[in-house]
């Protein structure tokens, strides 16, 4: 299984940018798909997730309001559309996959996805 990450980039604050995650070699159906960062010199933490099914969505609450999760079910990609970039949002953005071999940790816990991309780098700054 291979979860392959792309979009990121320099931007300026108060930028967008979109990530993609495409995901491939895997037969079995996502229960959902979600995105982490993590900062130099800190936990990787929860940005974005989304249920492969019905497309429900959660959001951290630092990315509330200018991010926004979206899946092509067909594709099989996920996307974060982040508008409203701040320099704290500066880190590397991983997408994750959730088989969903585990029910009991929430979908905002690291532990919960099975499969991780490699990583892409997101820098706001002027």
């Amino acid at each position: 299984v291979q979860l392959q990450a792309s979009g990121g980039g320099l931007v300026q604050p108060g930028g967008s940018l979109r990530l993609s995650c495409t995901t491939s070699g895997h037969t079995f159906t996502w229960y959902a798909m979600g995105w982490f960062r993590q900062a130099p010199g800190k936990e990787r933490e929860f940005v974005a997730t989304i249920t492969w099914g019905g497309a429900t969505t959660y959001y951290a609450d630092s990315v509330k309001g200018r991010f926004t999760i979206s899946r092509d079910y067909v594709k099989k990609v996920v996307y974060l559309q982040m508008s409203r970039l701040k320099p704290e949002d500066t880190a590397v953005y991983y997408c994750a996959g959730d088989s969903g071999s585990d029910y009991s940790l929430p979908l905002t816990d690291t532990r919960r996805y099975d499969y991780w991309g490699q990583g892409t780098q997101v820098t706001v700054s002027s």
